[in-house]
């Protein structure tokens, strides 16, 4: 599943979900339904929907899964802090 979600690229930044760590959470049922733990950089984002179908494209081409539920969070608040060295470094931020 890390593999499918690092596929989905916010088109705001230009990095994927993994690497930015706004994933929070996976798992998956034995019904074939995968559970998406997500938080967003911003609470108002306008990419909300574009994000949710981008996750759920990637995912429904697991052949075990049947089904994506996305769960979006607020606590813990994403900071650049959950952010990977690579993102940081494609982003240009330095701390």
């Amino acid at each position: 599943m890390l593999t499918a979600l690092s596929q989905v690229v916010d088109p705001e930044l230009r990095c994927d979900i993994i690497n930015l760590g706004l994933v929070y959470g996976l798992a998956i049922d034995n019904d074939g339904t995968a559970t998406v733990k997500l938080t967003l950089t911003t609470m108002r984002c306008p990419l909300t929907t574009i994000l949710d179908k981008m996750i759920t494209d990637a995912l429904i081409t697991i052949e075990e899964i049947t089904r994506v539920n996305i769960n979006l969070v607020w606590e813990p608040a994403w900071t650049t802090a959950k952010m990977t060295r690579y993102a940081k470094m494609a982003l240009g931020i330095h701390n």
